[in-house]
């Protein structure tokens, strides 16, 4: 039996939390758990099972007096919304179905994930921003429990195949009365014997030892859409671990990286960008091409251009994830006016004649005095 834990320990809240922050509570740790995200499955029932009590004025009254939610008494009349209460993990068996609740699943009533089911795995997969741009198919190599050929799941060598339980009776789980802080209860937990599958295999396979699965590495192609951004996870359901003895398989989670562009910068569906220019350009205004993820793209660079400012191009960034390319985040251009150097004399001149014609002080190479050096002179006379 499971540790009875508190429901406002289970969302993170102080027993006086207002609803707001209740929900606030639950969101934030939903997104963290489910199972989509990579999560803890049992956590995510946990926690789901905890927040439709604690959203609901009337359950969470009587469970802050009595501890339950149904009431005094265990509220054991019609219209009980929470029939079978008798701790948290009877709790989520009440919402996501027998088996569902802490510890696994609950083998034969395959209401819940069968105790043969196979793992879930992760694999890494790296791209390059381009490919997260366009899509792609990777491919990658990895080592997983497969199905074993030689007995095809069954872990049973030749025609022999696998026995009912005799235990429990193919069931795959075992029924107990228990005393919990509210009553008798009726519990039930995986068989023993036959750890939840049902069956026992009296003569096993020799070449998977009656597990029904080997060990194989492979090559997958994994499909990166279009727009995956650094860290996202992948799933793709039942390509995990095999299950045994012809147990249902996991899920396989690719995690993308995306491999730091040496031109553009990412933040979320924007890219960003340095374009050098010079400072005659930049005073000028001018037109240039500019490389993009999808082509050349030309940027007008409007006259009096100063450091920092920031030149937008639409569409020009990245794919919005799960659009398939079809709506783009933008491009933005920061120019950088760069100051020329190694001037001759020639150059030199033509920059000081333009300055004096703006009436702008400026210090003679050669050894004039600028504006401060004039100053200077004046508090020394």
């Amino acid at each position: 039996m499971p540790t009875v834990r508190d429901l406002y320990e289970v969302l993170g809240v102080a027993k006086d939390a207002s609803d707001v922050d209740i929900k606030k509570a639950y969101r934030r740790k939903a997104r963290e758990l489910h199972p989509d995200q990579g999560g803890d499955e049992e956590a995510f029932k946990e926690l789901t099972a905890a927040y439709e009590v604690l959203k609901n004025p009337e359950a969470r009254a009587n469970y802050d007096q009595f501890g339950d939610p149904r009431g005094p008494g265990g509220g054991m009349g019609g219209g009980d919304p929470f029939g079978g209460f008798g701790d948290l993990s009877d709790l989520i068996n009440a919402f996501f179905g027998p088996g569902a609740g802490m510890g696994g699943g609950m083998g034969g009533s395959r209401r819940g994930r069968p105790t043969n089911a196979g793992r879930d795995a992760i694999v890494d997969v790296t791209v390059t921003l381009e490919e997260a741009a366009s899509g792609i198919d990777k491919e990658v190599e990895v080592t997983l429990d497969r199905t074993c050929a030689t007995c095809d799941g069954s872990g049973a060598a030749g025609s022999s195949g696998p026995t009912t339980c005799s235990t429990c009776g193919g069931q795959g789980v075992v029924q107990r009365v228990r005393n919990g802080i509210f009553g008798q209860m009726l519990t039930q937990s995986a068989c023993p014997t036959c750890e939840g599958t049902g069956t026992t295999i009296t003569d096993p396979c020799r070449d998977c030892r009656g597990d029904g699965r080997q060990r194989t590495t492979e090559t997958l192609t994994i499909p990166i859409p279009v727009g995956i951004d650094d860290g996202r996870r992948v799933r793709l359901t039942g390509r995990g671990e095999a299950g045994r003895n012809g147990g249902p398989a996991g899920d396989l989670y690719v995690r993308v990286n995306v491999r730091p562009h040496e031109v553009f910068t990412r933040d979320g569906d924007a890219l960003h960008c340095e374009l050098r220019i010079g400072m005659i350009p930049a005073a000028l205004g001018t037109k240039l091409k500019l490389p993009t993820l999808y082509g050349e793209a030309e940027v007008t660079v409007p006259a009096g251009t100063q450091f920092g400012d920031v030149i937008t191009l639409r569409r020009e960034g990245m794919p919005r994830l799960g659009m398939d390319g079809h709506q783009r985040g933008d491009l933005h251009v920061h120019c950088r006016v760069e100051t020329p150097r190694n001037l001759d004399d020639e150059d030199r001149e033509v920059l000081r004649q333009l300055a004096e014609k703006r009436g702008e002080d400026v210090v003679d190479g050669i050894g004039g005095k600028g504006f401060f050096g004039r100053l200077r002179d004046a508090f020394a006379g």
